[in-house]
């Protein structure tokens, strides 16, 4: 552990993987564009991460037909560079990953989750003193869990004590998490998340508690949630 404690002395850069074009959106563009409160949501995600102190740099990945970004004004920011993502997720942030310092810490965020507060990217990076593996914002699980059949009738009721939603950002050394997603990738292994592709390699990434509303930005009910919670964090 102790070559990865080293890296807390180092800068902490944060990824967006916005490549998706967000199909379940039913909307005529990436769902990452659409409107909340006057600017897209991306607009929201990369405003969070911009202006935190302790991130250096923000490196989003673009589709390569992307045509909306240019036209964002946080474009324009000295903080922020762009690469081309790949066809799925964990593509995009290698990608991202290759222009990252090697001796940094990736922090890595969903583009549609516009209602990240900075408390909780706080509390994700004071994590590192406890878990200097790299750790996950998360949220245990509440509510009763159904499994469901082939036919969608419950089969089962699944436990929910040690049960947790994983949400971003999730941090990690930058260089161990190039090599795990590479391996991972490369091995065919489902990689639905950044910690999953660590879980591959056999570590355990610490979790940290998260708020509630830092909700994805999934379906189209979700636009107004996230109205709801942007407009009280700015009261």
């Amino acid at each position: 552990m102790a070559d990865i404690t080293a890296h807390q002395l180092h800068s902490v850069v944060a990824i967006v993987p916005a490549a998706g074009i967000g199909t379940r959106m039913g909307a005529g563009k990436p769902k990452q564009y659409l409107e909340l409160l006057g600017q897209s949501i991306l607009a929201h995600t990369l405003d969070r991460l911009l202006s935190h102190q302790q991130i250096t740099q923000v490196i989003v990945a673009l589709h390569p037909e992307d045509t909306f970004f240019e036209a964002l004004p946080q474009a324009q920011h000295p903080k922020l560079v762009t690469v081309l993502g790949g066809g799925e997720r964990a593509d995009s942030v290698l990608a991202a990953l290759q222009q990252a310092p090697e001796h940094s810490w990736a922090l890595v965020h969903d583009a549609a989750r516009p209602c990240l507060t900075e408390g909780d990217i706080d509390k994700l990076l004071a994590s590192r003193a406890r878990f200097p593996q790299g750790a996950i914002l998360a949220m245990p699980v509440r509510d009763t869990m159904k499994r469901a059949d082939a036919k969608g009738e419950i089969c089962a009721t699944v436990c929910r004590d040690r049960l947790w939603h994983a949400l971003t950002p999730q941090l990690f050394p930058t260089s161990l998490l190039k090599l795990y997603l590479q391996g991972a990738i490369a091995a065919g292994a489902v990689v639905t998340d950044e910690a999953s592709a660590m879980e591959w390699a056999g570590i355990s990434p610490g979790l940290v508690s998260g708020r509630a509303d830092n909700i994805k930005v999934t379906h189209p009910d979700d636009l107004g949630l996230a109205e709801l919670f942007l407009m009280r964090a700015t009261k």
